[in-house]
């Protein structure tokens, strides 16, 4: 099973092709207010997401997520009930 780091991981390195060039991405970046990432790009994001991890991402997480971190751990959420291991 892949591990909430993994995903932490793979979850900034999508987020800095999105991200302005040479902004600085930790776990704790703000999508909108540090990176101010507009709708279109959320969704492209989130797409990218979806193909990455094999989950389907439901637009109402943006409600709940605002960093990488939280991000993560709404992927491992999402993949874990999708396993039937929760």
């Amino acid at each position: 099973m892949i591990t909430q780091q993994a995903i932490l991981d793979r979850v900034m390195m999508l987020i800095g092709r999105f991200a302005p060039p040479g902004t600085p991405i930790n776990p704790n970046t703000d999508l909108a207010q540090d990176l101010g990432m507009e709708s279109i790009k959320v969704m492209d994001m989130l797409m990218e997401l979806e193909d990455e991890f094999d989950i389907s991402i439901n637009i109402n997480i943006l409600m709940d997520v605002s960093t990488p971190a939280q991000l993560a751990r709404a992927i491992l959420n999402l993949m874990e009930h999708a396993d039937g291991t929760v």
